[in-house]
């Protein structure tokens, strides 16, 4: 395995610490857990439908069913 030095504000060293005592495991098995995670989420952000993110917001409108087709609706803007 290869090796990563990283610097952590004291709070988070003193909380990993703490946890890994807790759990009995390796301070740097939970760090490649967690990165493992991170970045695993990061990709499944990039593959979602924007529905997906904003669907308790979809339909929370009311207004014509047109209004991104009909030209009528533009009189005016942008003046």
């Amino acid at each position: 395995m290869n090796t990563l030095t990283l610097k952590v504000p004291a709070i988070l060293k003193t909380r990993l610490n703490s946890y890994a005592s807790k759990k009995g495991i390796s301070k740097s098995e939970i760090v490649r857990s967690a990165l493992l995670e991170y970045l695993s989420k990061e990709n499944e952000k990039h593959t979602s439908a924007f529905i997906d993110f904003a669907e308790d917001l979809a339909g929370k409108i009311d207004g014509p069913i047109d209004l991104s087709t009909n030209k009528k609706y533009f009189d005016g803007y942008g003046r």
